[in-house]
């Protein structure tokens, strides 16, 4: 993997202030790290660039609030261009419209509007999955009436959440293959706990990757011919522990001694 990054969504706590963003990515940078995806934080494009450039960490890819894309396309591609990003993401739809058909698909036609103009500019609109993109309007899912009808639109291929919704990784990589060039590394584990009354309880968690059940091992010969270009280790919980950077550490431990092509 020639560029390994952290979605910063992992680390949200760290990140609140500027000197706490550039302090964070120069911690993922002496890990092995080599980009980052911007998240978790309010955008401000003028602290992104300090950042990311006294860190030397990239930002390969953004997740920014939906009305911006909608309501400031043009503006959004100079705040980007300021700090040498071309793709531009979104994080999820509202989830208030999602059941409602008429109303996410208005949203998706809007967005592939903003993407075709991105497009344009020499940018690249890229769409962050989870489960509640497989809610299904006339027996098609939310994702793939995106991937049908929004040609402008890329994806942040989510192995967590295609794994969540019931969808198969592997064909996801193959179907979505030009269109992920960023991906997000997300482990899949089952872990239980003892409930009040003595009982078990089993569910699935975020974890680091290689700690969890994802098959990665098949999954990146698939990435690497489907073009993916940034891999980014993302872990939802990670924010959660007394040492957040520890998780993602353990992330680039794994990918480092699995993936060296």
């Amino acid at each position: 993997m020639k560029s390994v990054g952290v979605n910063l969504f992992s680390l949200r706590n760290l990140i609140k202030t500027e000197d706490g963003l550039r302090e964070t990515l120069s911690a993922l940078k002496e890990m092995g790290y080599n980009c980052a995806q911007f998240s978790g934080a309010p955008f401000d494009a003028p602290i992104i660039k300090r950042a990311s450039e006294a860190a030397g960490v990239p930002i390969v890819l953004t997740h920014v609030p939906l009305s911006d894309i909608l309501e400031r396309t043009e503006a959004l591609m100079e705040e980007h261009a300021s700090f040498g990003c071309k793709y531009i993401g979104l994080g999820s739809l509202p989830r208030d419209i999602i059941t409602d058909e008429v109303r996410v698909k208005s949203t998706i036609e809007a967005l592939e509007g903003a993407a075709e103009k991105m497009a344009a500019g020499g940018f690249s609109f890229f769409f962050h999955n989870h489960h509640t993109d497989c809610y299904k309007h006339g027996g098609e899912t939310i994702i793939d009436y995106m991937i049908r009808t929004c040609p402008h639109f890329n994806f942040t291929l989510d192995t967590y959440w295609l794994q969540f919704s019931g969808l198969s990784v592997t064909d996801y990589i193959k179907k979505l293959s030009g269109r992920i060039a960023c991906v997000h590394l997300k482990d899949y584990k089952i872990t239980a706990s003892q409930n009040d009354d003595g009982s078990v309880s089993f569910s699935p968690i975020y974890a680091p990757v290689g700690e969890g059940n994802l098959d990665f091992g098949s999954y990146y010969p698939l990435m690497k011919a489907a073009e993916v270009e940034h891999y980014l280790v993302e872990q939802d919980n990670a924010a959660s522990f007394p040492d957040p950077l520890d998780e993602v550490r353990r992330s680039i431990l794994y990918i480092k001694e699995n993936f060296n092509g």
